[in-house]
């Protein structure tokens, strides 16, 4: 399994110089994705920027919104010419992870329509399909298409994820809960004819070093403080040890997941100097 780590970008408070400082020691640690999350009604910084500029200094690591709400941005054609635009200019490594999300708030701030967003986002599939497939609205990324991963746990994301995309994301949950998911999206995978094996990815949070706990404490009741007191059981979750980091590790390779993403809970970027010793 590989293991990849989350940018600090919906953090509050991170700095420009911390984010593209962490690019560069994620790189070179050895780590195989850089993922981000998506909010709209936050401080965070928008995902898909984030990467390009994660790009801009880095050369092998792969670039992956994990996931990105993509109904709120609701110009399709264009939102697929920004992640071309990234993965072109990043050399295809640009991992295209979209559901649709369960916020009301960033809908609403977007003028989207909340209960239609699963009808948008599968016109939206279709219109990436054509708009990838041809030759109008560019630029061509460097394989067709982005990697196309789509998030989430109703049937529904399963048969899209095995209709359009190259795989499936759990964003967020335990190894046996995405054992379940991974037995769906076989079975969808199956069921649609595909050849090969479908990629999956999974995430969960880390804090290590001295302040851990107050460090996921202090940012996951935040960030997920529209859940209420389940905001509570998120932050209790973060690994804040390395033994704890590697038994989620182990937990999910043993489910047969093919990445998990680890993201942190400080923008202090040691952080992922500390990752690294706790998982290579």
């Amino acid at each position: 399994m590989e293991i990849g780590i989350g940018l600090p970008a919906t953090i509050r408070g991170v700095t420009g110089e911390q984010l593209i400082e962490w690019a560069r020691r994620a790189e070179a640690r050895g780590f195989s994705s850089l993922g981000t999350i998506d909010r709209l009604v936050y401080g965070n910084y928008e995902p898909l920027i984030a990467l390009a500029a994660a790009a801009a200094v880095t050369e092998r690591i792969r670039l992956a919104t994990s996931i990105l709400i993509a109904p709120i941005r609701a110009n399709g054609a264009l939102l697929a010419k920004q992640a071309a635009t990234v993965d072109k200019l990043s050399g295809g490594r640009l991992v295209f992870g979209v559901a649709v999300g369960g916020r009301e708030d960033d809908y609403a701030a977007s003028g989207v329509d909340f209960h239609s967003r699963g009808k948008i986002f599968g016109e939206m599939l279709d219109e990436w399909e054509q708009i990838w497939a041809g030759d109008e609205i560019g630029p061509k990324p460097p394989d067709g298409r982005p990697t196309l991963v789509i998030g989430g746990s109703a049937d529904v994301v399963f048969e899209r994820a095995a209709r359009y995309g190259d795989g499936w994301i759990m964003g967020g949950g335990a190894p046996d809960q995405f054992k379940e998911g991974a037995r769906k999206l076989e079975a969808a995978w199956q069921a649609a004819g595909r050849d090969g094996t479908p990629s999956t990815m999974a995430l969960a949070y880390f804090a290590l070093g001295d302040g851990a706990q107050d460090a996921a404490n202090s940012y996951l009741r935040d960030y997920y403080g529209f859940l209420g007191e389940y905001a509570d059981t998120i932050a209790g979750s973060a690994a804040t040890d390395a033994e704890t980091v590697r038994q989620y590790v182990k937990g999910f390779s043993d489910a047969g997941c093919d990445e998990l993403i680890l993201f942190p809970s400080s923008t202090d970027p040691d952080q992922v100097d500390l990752l690294a010793e706790a998982v290579f």
